[in-house]
């Protein structure tokens, strides 16, 4: 069960709101397929979407995650259903199905996605649940496949709570990728990486650390052209620049009433680029890393 406590305030009392967690029924997944984006960072592609003749089956919630990764969202809807088995048999559809999923995907994200920059090995499961097993919780730490958990508690009629229970995370290796606008490059995140400098790749490693201290539920997740560090949803996107000797960091959030400074932070929100956010943030030397890092937190927090 959560140990998540939830309390109200009047005056001189805290009284404790009553977290329920109903079955899954049709109603809840109506309402997360309908703030999917803000709850989870997916944009829907379908719901009750049918696999055809030779999968028969149904996926409860079909999508696309902001870092262009296929999504199936199951709800487990009694404690003892095996949702996780039935995830990784829509999985496997998927990967023999990504042109039927491209298709699905150019009605919401652009006419012109090519099916490359779609990145299928960071297709993810998602399953939710009021509660879960320990065996479950055991069987997504065997599986070598993108896999969380996440419990809901709804408190009252206006409070709905997600939690991530457990996550495993499968890196993606790529050989040659294609850029959002348009742009081709066979350098991939983790050659820029092995081709910085001593000084930067030391200054990675402090950012990363930073950023897993943050909490328990931080997960890395290496892509083709960034490094996403997230929670349920993405708090920061991290380029490498051998080059220029620099690391881009993208944040989400709250940044209007942020001092910009040349140089140092740039609204990019009408800019296009790889990886999430809309504060960009250059990191040149250790000092931009610790002045980075409210930013980053705040990112962290609202995500």
């Amino acid at each position: 069960m959560s140990d998540i406590k939830l309390f109200q305030i009047k005056g001189n009392r805290a009284d404790a709101i009553e977290g329920r967690s109903v079955a899954v029924e049709r109603s809840l997944q109506t309402l997360i397929e309908k703030h999917l984006e803000a709850f989870l960072g997916v944009r829907l592609l379908a719901s009750e979407y049918v696999t055809g003749k030779t999968h028969r089956g149904r996926i409860d919630t079909l999508g696309i995650d902001e870092n262009l990764s296929p999504v199936i969202i199951e709800y487990k809807r009694s404690l003892n259903e095996n949702v996780i088995n039935q995830g990784l048999y829509y999985l496997d559809w998927l990967l023999d199905h990504k042109a039927e999923f491209a298709s699905l995907a150019r009605n919401v994200v652009s006419s012109n996605l090519p099916e490359d920059d779609i990145d299928w090995r960071g297709a993810r499961l998602l399953c939710i649940a009021g509660d879960f097993t320990k065996f479950d919780e055991h069987a997504v730490n065997q599986i070598d496949r993108n896999i969380e958990l996440i419990r809901y508690r709804s408190y009252g009629n206006e409070l709905l709570l997600f939690e991530l229970v457990n996550a495993t995370t499968v890196s993606a290796e790529t050989v040659t990728v294609r850029a959002r606008g348009g742009r081709t490059t066979d350098s991939t995140v983790t050659d820029k990486l092995a081709k910085a400098s001593a000084d930067v790749k030391d200054r990675f490693e402090s950012l990363k650390a930073f950023c897993q201290a943050l909490g328990d539920d931080v997960q890395v997740k290496t892509l083709k052209q960034y490094i996403a560090f997230k929670r349920i949803k993405n708090f920061a996107s991290v380029e490498i620049h051998p080059q220029d000797k620099t690391i881009i960091v993208f944040v989400k959030g709250d940044f209007d009433h942020t001092h910009l400074e040349e140089g140092f932070t740039r609204d990019v929100r009408r800019i296009g680029h790889f990886g999430t956010g809309n504060l960009e943030i250059t990191i040149h030397s250790d000092e931009d890393l610790e002045r980075s890092k409210p930013l980053i937190v705040k990112s962290y927090e609202g995500n």
